[in-house]
């Protein structure tokens, strides 16, 4: 036979309360308190009847995530973040991809068909923030990324213009003068690629280098091909420039492809950097510098506040935006030094 609460709860040292709490997932319990609870339950292997307990607390011990792409590498590590974290909460965690579709944001913002989950955890493409205040579902939702729904619900997110500038500032540092820009989305809401232009566009600035319309490019999404294409047209509009930021990693490898493709040298004729410090950039031949978003503290973060959400749907606790860190991680592909450069002619 497994072991019980009370016997969690004499390991532990604490009482069955603080036990049900834990397992609960209910967010005021100190976090030694947590740790020892834990350690305890781990120790003994004990199994929480999640179906019962969800029952008698009128929940369902599920959970969504709405997410735009699953394949994508960075959504799918954050995913893989957040399930992790879940299990903690007794949650299971039902995802659902969007594509980015408006439809398809407002379908799952108004509650997953033919389930009752006790709370959302959204990242939004295409939803305004006037939309995403509009929803019948009463289920707490926590929001990843930029929009922030005017600040209504619990917010999670990296400094995105500060991290920008960071790595702007990194390829300034390291001699280069004409930078380009690969990202842009002006067709979205999410305003993430606003908030990374804005970054880039501050540390040029500070530096007294001038930027225009001709180092900017626009994309249609965050693919590899996207990253390729827009690289293809910078090189065929004849523009000077010897480094690329682009706004995610994937935009960057397809870039990097192209530059080596077409004869240039990366770094010493082009650095290349990227945004989100997936797995794959780690590997590149060069290694991808980028900003590497702590996803680990999002998925924390964002669990953290659903579960008090979900604890206190009576006395609901004001709406939090929460930023979390992030790092540059300089590699081969834009070294300090910068090598020996190259205007692109």
């Amino acid at each position: 036979m497994g072991a019980n609460l009370r016997q969690v709860a004499e390991r532990a040292g604490v009482s069955v309360r603080t036990v049900s709490n834990v397992v609960s997932g209910f967010a005021l319990v100190a976090p030694q308190t947590r740790e020892r609870v834990q350690r305890a339950i781990d120790e003994l292997q004990y199994k929480p009847n999640a179906a019962a307990r969800h029952l008698r607390g009128g929940r369902s011990g599920l959970v969504a995530l709405v997410l735009p792409e699953i394949a994508s590498p960075y959504f799918g590590e954050l995913a893989g973040h957040l399930a992790d974290g879940a299990e903690t909460y007794a949650w299971t965690l039902l995802v659902q991809q969007t594509g980015g579709d408006a439809d398809r944001e407002r379908e799952l913002l108004d509650g997953v068909r033919g389930q009752a989950v006790d709370g959302l955890i959204m990242s939004p493409w295409a939803l305004s923030p006037a939309e995403l205040t509009r929803r019948p579902d009463s289920a707490p939702l926590v929001l990843l990324g930029e929009q922030d729904a005017g600040g209504l619900h619990d917010h999670v997110a990296i400094d995105n213009v500060a991290a920008a500038a960071a790595l702007t500032r990194h390829l300034i540092e390291s001699g280069r003068r004409r930078i380009a820009a690969i990202g842009l989305q002006p067709h979205l809401e999410n305003g993430t690629a606003a908030r990374r232009a804005q970054g880039y566009r501050q540390a040029l600035s500070a530096a007294g280098i001038p930027y225009g319309k001709e180092l900017e490019l626009d994309v249609r999404s965050l693919h590899r091909a996207d990253g390729a294409a827009a690289m293809n047209r910078l090189l065929d509009s004849g523009t000077e420039v010897d480094a690329v930021f682009c706004f995610t990693d994937q935009l960057a490898l397809g870039a990097m492809h192209v530059a080596i493709e077409r004869g240039r040298r990366v770094p010493e004729d082009l650095a290349v950097a990227g945004f989100d410090d997936i797995e794959d950039g780690r590997y590149a031949n060069p290694a991808l510098t980028t900003v590497a978003p702590d996803k680990a503290a999002l998925a924390d973060a964002a669990l953290a506040c659903l579960a008090d959400r979900v604890g206190r749907r009576e006395d609901p606790p004001p709406a939090r935006r929460i930023i979390v860190p992030h790092r540059l991680e300089v590699r081969g592909s834009a070294p300090p030094d910068g090598g020996s450069r190259l205007l692109i002619e």
